[in-house]
């Protein structure tokens, strides 16, 4: 290497020289440390009790907005201020909103209360198991309202773009509470043991929100608006037995 005039020459394979200038070559190294400090910044705040507990006022924070107002309602700066915190401080901890938003998902999803507590349920038989679950899950979601803004956030803004990722950070959840669902259930289908468990998530999540969505119209179901019978398709199917039961 060789230093002119005009800049550094840098020699190439074939012996000629390749001239890049001074300023150039100055902005690139001084970008590369600003961009490798800012991320030994972030990581090093994230990693302190006190980045911790700023981390989790943000979380907070951007989970009462983003229920209030909107994923595209909330701003960067109204985080930070409902979490007293300088708009710069949000990004030694998240690079955007929508890594917040993640974190939010993360935090609140009802699944982390709902699988831990059926993955430790006990009932001797299927039908006194799937009782048990279904109730306290629909109730659990009763007092978890707040859950639908998040969840058609994720579904119409996003997709269900981040689905993947928040299904690999709950497998083992979901693991645990499969293995409760068909422990010792000599009563069961032969049916593959995480098909159950989408089904009675997902059926018992459509009943919930059902009931939801109709709450202004709460004649429109009759007296069918019976969890009971939800719990009894899932256990039965609706078609008859050869012996007409």
């Amino acid at each position: 290497m060789k230093r002119g005039g005009h800049g550094v020459r840098h020699a190439t394979g074939n012996g000629s020289f390749q001239i890049l200038t001074n300023k150039k070559t100055c902005s690139i190294i001084r970008t590369n440390v600003r961009l490798d400090q800012t991320d030994k910044k972030m990581t090093l705040e994230q990693n302190t009790p006190r980045g911790e507990h700023t981390q989790e006022k943000i979380i907070h924070a951007a989970y009462n907005l983003f229920n209030q107002n909107g994923y595209h309602g909330t701003s960067m700066r109204q985080i930070a201020q409902a979490a007293d915190i300088a708009v710069a401080s949000i990004y030694n901890h998240f690079p955007n909103k929508e890594q917040i938003f993640v974190a939010v998902l993360e935090r609140y999803h009802p699944i982390l209360g709902v699988l831990p507590h059926l993955a430790q349920l006990q009932a001797a038989h299927l039908a006194d198991f799937v009782h048990q679950a279904a109730h306290f899950y629909a109730d659990y979601l009763d007092r978890r309202q707040d859950f639908l803004n998040l969840f058609f956030i994720e579904l119409v803004e996003f997709r269900a773009s981040h689905v993947p990722h928040l299904s690999e950070k709950f497998l083992p959840l979901l693991t645990a509470f499969v293995q409760n669902l068909v422990a010792n259930r000599s009563d069961l289908r032969p049916l593959p043991a995480f098909v159950l468990a989408r089904a009675f998530l997902g059926m018992f999540f459509a009943y919930y929100l059902t009931r939801f969505l109709t709450r202004s119209a709460p004649n429109l179901w009759g007296e069918s608006d019976d969890l009971d019978d939800f719990i009894d398709i899932f256990l039965h199917g609706i078609l008859l037995k050869e012996d007409g039961s």
